[in-house]
């Protein structure tokens, strides 16, 4: 990566954004109105998002279900949002597994909690059947 992060300007305006929003609401609220000010606030700063975005799931080469990603931000990072108290240690590797469905590289896991608080989560490796995975989290 040569020292850059994956979709940097992109991830870098995201939390921008997240800050701005969690700076105006605080903590308290549900996760659909910090996605709704989020939204807003994206798309102000120009780009294009998508809300509760279905995926595919597949199971050797069958589609088994689907799963639903609160956000998708110029088309290339994940966004998910979690509004309580104290986060899950679960939650980035569900964010993991929607990079895993997709064949994007870069997730965001956005923690509307008490303190603000954002974490990058990364999935290298080829997409394709059977190859490994490995993920990567780091919190910012």
């Amino acid at each position: 990566m040569n020292g850059e992060l994956v979709e940097g300007q992109l991830t870098h305006s995201v939390i921008g954004a997240f800050y701005e929003v969690y700076n105006a609401l605080g903590y308290g609220f549900l996760e659909r109105a910090y996605m709704s000010a989020l939204e807003h606030e994206l798309r102000t700063r120009g780009h294009a998002v998508s809300r509760e975005v279905a995926v595919p799931v597949s199971y050797k080469g069958r589609d088994i279900g689907t799963q639903r990603l609160d956000m998708v931000v110029g088309g290339a990072v994940i966004v998910e949002a979690k509004s309580t108290e104290i986060l899950h240690p679960s939650a980035s590797r569900q964010l993991f597994s929607y990079l895993r469905a997709t064949q994007m590289e870069v997730g965001l896991l956005l923690h509307f909690g008490p303190k603000p608080r954002f974490y990058r989560v990364f999935c290298t490796g080829r997409k394709e059947p059977g190859s490994p995975h490995e993920m990567s989290a780091r919190s910012d």
